[in-house]
């Protein structure tokens, strides 16, 4: 399996285009500045970046928001009086929180610190630094022990119908594992939102679902469509697609003349509501275990089901080594995506925005869309053209994605 941090180094880089053209305020600079992290390689391959970019921006937004005061505080409210910089106690939370994370990169993090005082006596802004250090102190302290420390641990079932059999590069090894058991940042728990078990093996909503994901996702299906077959080559990769996703909330933010406060707001939202998303769909997953449809096809005998059939040569488009090592319901893709979706259709009070996506590749790829919601959609569907996932996990995805990020932005960071 290519290493995950090899990946992250790759994925950034969409990540960093799609708010490089734009005016940084300091929200958008420390962004920047994380994500150029995760290009160095610096990020370990067991943790997700979403709790990197959750906590630096939860420490902006509280620092900025003990200023301002126009939302209920994440952690933290730090009095202040009104003349302290917002943009100086932001920069100092980003900051402190990067620094304790990366260490090996503190002395980029000196040079943007500096950017970011714009050559200011910080000695006249002892108590903006206060605010940033406070909240920063704040982070580091609550997610000190939030369950991402936990080492991945062998994962294997019996081999009996319906049970994950990978594929996987080791037998028993999947990826993740610890996830179900970390801490969220909005929710009440990973299993807030928990998706009811998938479809029973004899139903017609699995014979449904299977047969579609087999006649479409097939490596020669002669049904996929040339878009369909780009579709899921465009986001085939998590740590790509979740790089070009955080893009799109960049620029969203970068845009749309939103005030610092509302950055950093619309962004904490954002990375809270997707680490939340694939804890939920991965607490799903391995709670229930459900096989892969290339293992299900290849052994459709086993499942008393007389509206399947067996293939025991099937493939799917993105064969197995493009198979996530762990199992398949409900989608982390389709739930990711749709916590994107909604938070930013939430935020702006609207789905129907328009905007681009710039893919690259040769030629170039360049997408529109009408909505957020088309995104995700295309998203979702681009795991069952490419034989990964069944129709009901992606339903059952978006729907926990959406459920999430409604809870979180209706119960975190909320007007006053």
């Amino acid at each position: 399996m290519r290493s995950l941090k090899g990946v992250l180094q790759i994925a950034v880089i969409a990540f960093l285009a799609a708010v490089s053209a734009q005016a940084e305020d300091v929200v958008l600079q420390w962004d920047r500045v994380l994500g150029q992290t995760l290009q160095a390689g610096e990020h370990p391959p067991t943790v997700m970046p979403t709790r990197s970019f959750a906590m630096m921006h939860l420490a902006m937004f509280d620092a900025i928001n003990s200023i301002q005061r126009r939302y209920t505080p994440y952690l933290t409210e730090v009095r202040s009086r009104s003349n302290a910089s917002a943009k100086i106690a932001a920069a100092k939370a980003a900051y402190d929180v990067l620094s304790a994370i990366y260490p090996n990169r503190v002395a980029v993090f000196d040079a943007e610190f500096e950017a970011s005082l714009d050559g200011q006596n910080p000695i006249r802004h002892a108590q903006s630094l206060r605010i940033g250090q406070e909240t920063a102190a704040a982070i580091l302290a609550d997610r000190a022990n939030d369950g991402w420390s936990a080492p991945w641990s062998p994962y294997s079932l019996p081999a009996t119908p319906g049970n994950w059999q990978g594929p996987t590069p080791f037998p028993g090894f999947a990826v993740f594992t610890n996830y179900p058991g970390v801490r969220p940042f909005g929710l009440t728990s990973s299993t807030q939102f928990m998706p009811s078990p998938p479809p029973d093996l004899d139903s017609s909503e699995y014979a449904n679902s299977l047969n579609e994901v087999k006649r479409l996702g097939s490596a020669t299906s002669t049904a996929r469509t040339a878009d369909e077959t780009t579709t899921v080559f465009l986001w085939a990769n998590p740590p790509v697609t979740d790089a070009i996703m955080f893009g799109l909330a960049g620029s969203m933010a970068a845009t749309r003349n939103n005030s610092s406060i509302e950055n950093a707001r619309l962004l904490s939202l954002v990375y809270m509501s997707y680490h939340d998303a694939l804890l939920t769909t991965f607490s799903c997953q391995y709670h229930y275990g459900f096989w892969r449809p290339v293992t299900a096809i290849r052994r459709a005998d086993e499942d008393n089901n007389p509206d399947t059939a067996p293939d025991t040569a099937w493939q799917s488009l993105l064969g197995d080594a493009g198979t996530p090592p762990h199992p398949s319901y409900a989608s982390n893709a389709s739930s990711a995506s749709s916590s994107l979706a909604a938070t930013l259709a939430l935020f702006y009070g609207r789905d129907n925005i328009r905007f681009q996506i710039n893919f690259g590749g040769s030629p170039n790829v360049i997408r529109s869309y009408r909505t957020f919601s088309a995104l995700t959609n295309e998203v979702a569907r681009s795991r069952v053209f490419g034989g990964v996932h069944y129709p009901f996990d992606i339903v059952e995805g978006q729907a926990a994605g959406r459920n999430v990020a409604t809870y979180i932005f209706l119960n975190r960071l909320t007007p006053r």
